[in-house]
């Protein structure tokens, strides 16, 4: 029933009145596109969210159900901008360079922290990279322009986590507190990250300021916020490993 609900939004008496909806909301997918802009470092095209804002648009006029209570601008929303940030996380313009070295980064952060017990030190990476601190800066850099990483990104791996518990469906009771044990290990990994990091954490994705605002709260440039922020990343991924 629900299926032949959605066609119906795309059969020939039902295409004017999409093309309206769609021109309509149009304005909305621009305005989350340059949010989204506003908080991203150079590399990122608006015109590229902005497409991907128009498939999320089109996806959301077909799955949206008033019956669920939720306001279509709501509704659309969050499909529009869940569309643009899977573009980003993508990261298909990244050269395999950048990936591997975030991977290399995070394998470092983790052997040198579980090596020392303490929080691993620019300098420290960088000399097991055997690279110096200014190209250790310039990865960083680079994985930040490439690659979107939010703190929605690992907790969408809950998500996956439950799904896919769901789908095999498990006997095991114990499996039903993987998804719940997954929040509390985020949680506690933020809570550990060095007071700078977390503080980049929070203004980027609490208070929602731009990197170049987050700079001008710091004291320090755009790039050392960039850097900041990568490195937060990287150090959570090192964290939680066995979950990613």
């Amino acid at each position: 029933m629900l299926g032949m609900k959605r066609q119906a939004m795309y059969n020939d008496e039902s295409a004017p009145q999409l093309d309206s909806l769609v021109e309509q909301h149009t304005p909305l997918v621009k305005r989350i596109a340059h949010h989204l802009m506003a908080r991203m470092p150079s590399g990122v095209s608006v015109e590229d969210l902005y497409q991907a804002g128009m498939i999320g648009l089109l996806d959301a006029l077909k799955r949206f159900d008033s019956s669920k209570g939720a306001s279509f601008d709501t509704y659309a929303g969050i499909r529009i901008r869940g569309a643009m940030v899977d573009e980003l996380r993508k990261g298909e313009w990244a050269p395999r360079s950048v990936h591997r070295n975030a991977r290399r980064i995070q394998k470092v952060i983790h052997e040198i922290e579980h090596e020392t017990g303490s929080d691993a030190r620019d300098r420290d990476i960088a000399e097991r990279l055997g690279v110096s601190m200014e190209e250790y800066h310039a990865m960083l850099q680079d994985s930040m322009a490439t690659r979107l990483f939010s703190l929605n990104e690992l907790e969408e791996t809950e998500d996956h986590i439950t799904t896919s518990l769901q789908q095999q469906q498990a006997e095991n009771p114990l499996d039903d507190l993987q998804s719940g044990a997954f929040r509390t290990h985020l949680a506690r990994a933020i809570e550990l990250l060095p007071e700078r990091e977390q503080l980049v954490l929070s203004l980027y994705y609490d208070e929602e300021l731009n990197l170049k605002e987050i700079g001008q709260v710091l004291g320090v440039s755009e790039s050392r916020v960039s850097q900041i922020h990568s490195q937060a990343a990287q150090r959570l991924r090192s964290r939680l490993q066995e979950w990613l």
